[in-house]
């Protein structure tokens, strides 16, 4: 999955990538090593995971030197936590306080749309996006990437909306097939180049 121009043209100098295990993270020109309060909970059937940014710069907007960084992360998802998850199961995505207060939105390269599904539109103080079915948002083959954006509030409704963070997370279907690769394609990103303030 790679994000849409707008997304990719706001993400910026990546002070952290994360490592993709919970609780972990690589350090990028920082001496960041406290555990980060910034973090994103997928809720899979009965069980939640908690999970830190993929892409984060310490609660500033990303600048322009994470596009590719954030943009090749998110075609790794080798590196991304995993979550098994199963068709019958229903999935939501929350948030902390301070990220739901920015304002965030959730989606997956997988679904029935043009490239991706919505877990979550574009919303703002709220910290939990819901339960959707998983078979709604899951892609036909084993590996589904779901994408978390936090925006900078001081630009969320504009038309080149700053991060403020992006977690990304594998949705692992066991029962489904293993197949290549998901295609990676600029549709994926955030909802085709809509609005980020579309869902308020």
């Amino acid at each position: 999955m790679s994000l849409d121009n707008r997304v990719i043209a706001a993400l910026g100098a990546v002070v952290v990538i994360g490592a993709g295990t919970l609780g972990g993270s690589i350090a990028y020109a920082s001496s960041q090593d406290a555990p980060l309060k910034t973090q994103a909970t997928v809720t899979v059937g009965r069980d939640s995971h908690r999970f830190e940014p993929s892409c984060y710069n310490a609660g500033k907007p990303l600048d322009a030197a994470a596009n590719k960084a954030c943009q090749l992360l998110s075609t790794q998802v080798a590196k991304f936590k995993t979550v098994s998850v199963k068709t019958a199961d229903r999935i939501g995505v929350g948030v902390d306080p301070d990220t739901a207060k920015n304002g965030w939105r959730a989606y997956t390269n997988g679904g029935a749309g043009q490239g991706n599904a919505s877990v979550a539109p574009y919303q703002k103080d709220n910290t939990f996006s819901g339960l959707v079915p998983a078979v709604n948002v899951l892609t036909q083959v084993r590996d589904t990437t779901l994408t978390v954006i936090e925006f900078d509030p001081k630009t969320a409704e504009s038309q080149n909306p700053g991060i403020l963070a992006v977690w990304f997370l594998n949705l692992k279907n066991d029962a489904a097939p293993a197949g290549a690769a998901q295609s990676q394609d600029s549709s994926q990103g955030q909802g085709q180049g809509q609005d980020p303030s579309q869902g308020q």
